[in-house]
């Protein structure tokens, strides 16, 4: 084996890693939005956690990712805890399924059916498949199939150049040498945990490790402390990523390292007593990389069954290790580390979204309040609230932008653009009411009040646009298509009842019933209650888009309404709950 034999060693690892990471983001990409969906359900007691976190790494093919994943969404208040426990013990049985499927690529036989598992064999199809379905399929779902036989095409041309690479140890009496020092069982658990700490994918160096076997002259007494070892060794980029997070999110890191660490003693400790007693007879027998998928399968399996009913162990553990901070910690609005899920991050948008919504929806109906009795404390409150909207929008757009730059499922890239979209109209909601306690902070000073008449009117106003705002609430929490269709009507009467107010308006200044000032006043008031009103359409209207790509938000705004009948029902049903009664004062029927 000489120097090119080495160059060609990190060609394949590179191979190998580039097509985990294309085969990782198709098969996200075909999850889409499901995943967090999935989350939530999946992680309410530990048996169902522990599944979740097996098929998420199935899927991603990295613990690592997972767990620095997982490191995220405690880090954002998203996930708990324990909660993350059940995910990491998951994640490890998940992780032995790329053992596997690598493990075919020692398959040996003449039989064209058995020659047709290995890789070699079906590998180049898939490639081509994969690469037609990109070139071919309009549909982005069916694109993202492609992404993933590609992927799977690559890794598994990764997998035979290490082979390859490797085969003139096999002639070396120095590569016999230096097998021989992994007799010694810690010197192969620290091997494995280095050597996989460097790459940082447990897949890769099991993939090494498996090319190495088909060399020949690894025992399974050789590779059993190596494939313990890297399981350790893939807590590195866990340990990594709790730099600088939270107190909770750094015990996800110590949970996971505990996990392992424990697992390696166990198991370690059982399989060498066990050796000394009963001399296990394929402990110098060479090992295949069938036979490495079952070792890391078995460890696997066997430290998740022995140490899962003891996860409150491990959160005792992880809390000794990693006390709690004497000032408490805060959950960031949102964690860089998301990026490594998008469909994770983007939920986690979507969530912060809300509450940036509740927030406008507060400050609106208090900033209303205001009008008629003035409290400095809701004022107060009203401001704070404002500065913390215009800094969710502010790290929601940040945010945002870094995301919709990555490859990303059709369904997350509609709720990407939704998202842009509507964190903007809920700003503007919160700069409307911030701008209506300035007028009744402006009415105090001056001790000035409103008219009885444009009082009765602003109560009717009020009250249909804090209905409008409560419907497109929900509609927007829920992706409820029929309460989002409910808003464009409300709003329309809105406008209808705000443009008679002002023609009265004109009248009573023109009679001498209002001065100047208040004047003004009562103008701007209708005009931030008229575009309140307009901001809730738009986020309606964005609820229809994000079901419905083809509609077209001018056309769908400047359509002829006339015609529709089903708009013209419900803004009927409006109209007659918000009227002018003969003597010219508004009131609810």
């Amino acid at each position: 084996m000489d120097i090119f034999s080495i160059f060609t060693l990190c060609g394949g690892l590179a191979f190998f890693l580039y097509g985990i990471t294309v085969m990782s983001s198709g098969l996200e990409k075909i999850a889409g939005g499901r995943l967090e969906r999935i989350l939530k359900k999946m992680t309410a007691n530990p048996i169902k956690a522990l599944i979740f976190g097996a098929g998420i790494t199935a899927a991603v093919q990295s613990s690592s990712a997972v767990t620095v994943m997982l490191v995220g969404l405690v880090n954002s208040g998203i996930m708990k805890l324990s909660q993350a426990i059940g995910v990491i013990m998951g994640s490890n049985i998940g992780t032995t399924i790329t053992a596997w499927i690598l493990s075919l690529s020692g398959i040996q036989s003449t039989n064209f059916f058995v020659r047709l598992l290995k890789p070699d064999s079906f590998s180049p199809l898939m490639a081509l498949a994969g690469v037609i379905m990109i070139m071919v399929a309009k549909s982005n779902k069916r694109k993202s199939v492609g992404a993933v036989l590609i992927g799977f095409a690559i890794l598994m041309f990764g997998m035979k150049v290490m082979a390859d690479s490797m085969a003139p140890l096999a002639d070396m009496p120095e590569f016999t040498q230096i097998l021989t020092a992994f007799t010694n069982p810690i010197l192969g658990v620290v091997v494995g945990a280095v050597v996989t700490a460097v790459i940082q994918s447990s897949a890769a160096s099991i993939g090494i490790l498996q090319a190495l076997s088909m060399v020949g002259g690894l025992t399974y007494g050789m590779a059993i402390p190596i494939v313990m070892g890297q399981n350790i060794g893939t807590c590195i980029s866990a340990v990594l990523s709790s730099i600088g997070v939270n107190t909770n999110a750094k015990r996800v890191a110590a949970v996971h390292v505990a996990f392992n660490a424990l697992g390696v003693i166990i198991c370690l400790s059982a399989y060498l007593v066990g050796n000394s007693i009963l001399h296990f007879a394929i402990d110098t027998q060479n090992i295949s990389p069938f036979g490495i998928a079952v070792v890391h399968s078995i460890f696997n399996i066997v430290t998740t069954i022995v140490l899962f009913p003891f996860t409150g162990l491990l959160e005792k553990i992880a809390l000794a290790t990693v006390p709690e901070k004497k000032v408490r910690d805060k959950n960031v609005l949102l964690d860089e580390r998301l990026l490594l899920a998008p469909s994770f991050a983007i939920a986690e948008c979507y969530r912060q979204s809300i509450k940036m919504a509740e927030m406008a929806e507060f400050n609106f109906i208090n900033s209303t309040k205001m009008l008629k009795s003035y409290h400095a404390k809701k004022a107060d409150q009203i401001k704070s609230n404002e500065v913390k909207i215009d800094t969710f929008e502010d790290k929601l757009e940040a945010f945002l932008l870094k995301l919709s730059a990555k490859e990303l499922a059709e369904e997350d890239s509609n709720r990407i653009s939704q998202l842009l979209l509507t964190i903007g109209d809920y700003e503007r909601i919160g700069d409307h009411a911030s701008y209506m306690l300035q007028i009744a902070e402006k009415m105090k000073d001056s001790d000035r009040k409103l008219s009885p008449e444009a009082i009765e009117e602003l109560k009717v106003i009020v009250h249909a646009v804090s209905e409008v705002f409560k419907i497109t609430l929900e509609a927007y929490k829920t992706d409820n298509i029929q309460l989002a269709q409910e808003v464009e009507p409300l709003e329309a009467v809105i406008k209808r009842i705000i443009r008679k107010v002002k023609n009265r308006h004109i009248q009573r200044l023109k009679d001498g019933l209002c001065t100047p000032e208040m004047s003004f006043l009562f103008s701007d008031l209708l005009n931030d209650l008229r575009r309140i009103a307009a901001h809730c359409g738009n986020v309606a209207t964005s609820v229809l888009q994000l079901h419905d790509a083809t509609i077209n938000k001018h056309e769908y705004n400047h359509r002829n309404k006339d015609e529709d009948l089903e708009f013209l029902n419900k803004y009927e049903s409006y109209k007659s709950r918000y009227s002018v009664s003969r003597n010219k004062s508004f009131e609810k029927v």
